[in-house]
């Protein structure tokens, strides 16, 4: 018998963080070896494209904004009366 300590067994969560960080590895070295390690988005590639996205979404909520208030600047009393 040996008296060295046995390490402890990993629990379920630093199972699942170990899984995790091995399907994420794997994935990144797919895409490496598909698309080529210069056409791998980096983080601040993804920031600029989130922040390209939230442009988008302010300018369409911008100008969905100014057509209501044309509309109803427009004929606000037929507006009312089609609607209520």
């Amino acid at each position: 018998m040996s008296d060295s300590p046995q390490a402890p067994a990993p629990t379920l969560a630093e199972a699942s963080r170990a899984l995790v960080s091995v399907a994420a590895t794997l994935v990144v070295n797919v895409q490496r070896a598909m698309v080529g390690p210069e056409k791998v988005p980096t983080a601040r590639d993804n920031a600029y494209f989130a922040m390209l996205a939230d442009r988008a979404r302010n300018q369409a909520r911008d100008d969905l904004t100014r057509e209501v208030a044309a509309l109803l600047a427009a004929s606000p009393r037929k507006l009312a009366k089609t609607h209520f």
